[in-house]
């Protein structure tokens, strides 16, 4: 059902505002007309705006704006993103649904919420989510060893900034996994897997970013350092459009990150970074280091130069500006 639900959404799209009859969608859906009406009725029911015209068909007025799965669908460009998508109104974490879903998921499952109630960042602290934003988890199942999973950070990074250029923006890399708009936080990433010792069983590349709403709604703390694509543009943005966009992208990232070498995708997230360069504090729950940014490793890590001239791989931390 849920095929022929997309099929129709997709055929209602393609024409232009101009009414289809019952009988054309049967016959290119293969369905009778009774069903077509019950399709119908399904998507009204479901926030769908579609008028009846008697005697000349179908009109798609307007969709819900939700991340429906068959609105999702329907756009998609992909062959391994997004078959399989999770939709829910709400939830406690993206990615924690999807790690209990991902062993037995296909590659590519997508798990979307509305709105996240305990959304998590790096080392556990909250990722705030209201209406109006994408909070999103991929299940990823590439043939890796563990110690190159966060190679996947960068590679979620690179997809965010191509689609955040498309729609005019100007956007950085600030590792190990946040993306800037004028200095200013507009997109976390979050990846997190299961692996034996020399194999990775599955990644969950979660990803949080700051779309339709105004940074009022975040909290007073976090409010300054932060931004959103309706604040950066004056105006709202397509949440459907620009799903299509990122999980575009990022399959073709994903599919250069497995078939190509690395040091081709190290320098595209240089080419994009904010962080190379600068002086930087980096605090992990163990120790605090200062020194340079001076590179990224071939692990996806940090390469700081410390003010006593020697350097170290940093692979996890917080990466504070001085």
């Amino acid at each position: 059902m849920e095929n022929k639900k997309i099929e129709l959404i997709r055929l209602l799209s393609q024409t232009e505002g101009k009414p289809i009859s019952g009988e054309q969608i049967g016959r290119k859906l293969e369905i009778s007309r009774t069903m077509v009406w019950k399709y119908i009725q399904s998507l009204q029911s479901q926030g769908y705006s579609i008028i009846s015209s008697p005697g000349k068909g179908y009109i798609l007025n307007s969709v819900p704006d939700s991340l429906l799965p068959e609105l999702v669908q329907a756009g998609l460009e992909t062959d391994i993103l997004g078959k399989d998508i999770q939709h829910f109104m709400e939830l406690e974490s993206t990615n924690d649904y999807a790690k209990t879903i991902a062993g037995d998921a296909k590659e590519g499952t997508v798990v979307v919420a509305e709105v996240q109630k305990k959304g998590r960042g790096r080392r556990g602290f909250d990722w705030v989510s209201p209406q109006g934003g994408i909070w999103m988890s991929i299940v990823l199942k590439p043939s890796i060893a563990p110690a190159d999973a966060s190679r996947l950070t960068l590679v979620g990074g690179l997809a965010v900034i191509d689609s955040l250029k498309a729609i005019g923006l100007n956007p950085s890399l600030k590792w190990p996994n946040d993306v800037l708009v004028n200095g200013k936080k507009i997109c976390g990433i979050l990846t997190e897997m299961e692996a034996e010792i020399d194999r990775v069983e599955y990644i969950v590349l979660g990803l949080g970013i700051n779309l339709n709403f105004n940074t009022d709604m975040l909290p007073k703390e976090i409010r300054d350092g932060s931004t959103t694509i309706s604040d950066e543009l004056g105006t709202y943005v397509g949440r459907l459009e620009f799903v299509h966009s990122l999980l575009y992208n990022l399959e073709q990232y994903y599919i250069h990150f497995k078939t190509q070498p690395f040091e081709e995708l190290m320098e595209r997230w240089i080419d994009s970074s904010d962080t190379i360069g600068r002086n930087v504090r980096i605090v992990t729950p163990s120790k605090m280091m200062k020194g340079r940014a001076i590179g990224i490793t071939p692990s996806g890590g940090l390469l700081l130069q410390k003010n006593d001239g020697s350097t170290e791989e940093i692979m996890s931390g917080r990466c504070i500006y001085i």
